[in-house]
């Protein structure tokens, strides 16, 4: 595990930003805090499975790339980077505080995790998927990160919840598992309550270090 996170920060290393010049660290203990630019994995609480996504789309609703949960831990496919939104002064490095507003950017792919009022395949509940990419964005790609308790900033043993913005949908996965194409990964859709099974952490990944302030 270690030499993957390794590799990993190697990679990032070569795509950080000219102006930023921070060693990535590992994340090996709790506390460590969610930046933008880091890349991590979201586990969902109750089941444990990872965000996911790979390039094969929905075979319904917008036939847009296909968001999941995953079982295993060790996939490279469930890496997602914390960007802030193009209109943000936030930059790579800042602390996440609760009510910000960020996009996911799968990492194989570098498309975004997107919602919009298509029906999830399973549920019938809101269809998360993955959509445009490096030079195409819109407000379908905005989650806001909401701290559970009394936390201010997001940090990796802290349990958040992410709501989409423009449908007002929390991210939500559950045990209806898909049989064919994916079979064994579960359903990730959008579902406007609060519900147990919308709350997730940041587990493995990369994380920047906090920019200190000039």
């Amino acid at each position: 595990m270690a030499l993957c996170f390794f590799a990993l920060a190697i990679v990032l290393l070569l795509t950080l930003d000219s102006d930023y010049a921070s060693t990535p660290v590992s994340a090996a203990s709790e506390g460590v805090q969610i930046t933008f630019g880091s890349v991590i994995k979201l586990m969902h609480e109750r089941t444990k499975f990872r965000l996911h996504s790979h390039d094969v789309p929905y075979g319904s609703g917008s036939g847009q790339q296909s968001v999941t949960g995953f079982p295993n831990v060790d996939d490279s496919n469930s890496y997602w980077i914390v960007r802030p939104t193009p209109d943000s002064s936030d930059k790579q490095g800042d602390p996440i505080k609760s009510g910000t507003i960020i996009r996911l950017q799968h990492m194989r792919t570098r498309r975004w995790l997107h919602s919009h009022l298509h029906a999830s395949p399973i549920s019938g509940n809101l269809e998360v998927s993955c959509f445009g990419g490096d030079g195409e964005s819109d407000t379908g790609d905005y989650w806001r990160i909401d701290i559970e308790g009394s936390g201010k900033t997001w940090r990796q043993d802290q349990r958040v919840r992410l709501r989409h913005v423009d449908t007002g949908g929390y991210l939500h996965s559950h045990d209806k598992k898909y049989n064919r194409i994916a079979g064994g990964q579960q359903e990730v859709c959008g579902v406007r309550e609060k519900r147990a099974d919308n709350v997730w952490l940041a587990a493995e990944g990369v994380y920047l270090p906090v920019t200190e302030s000039k």
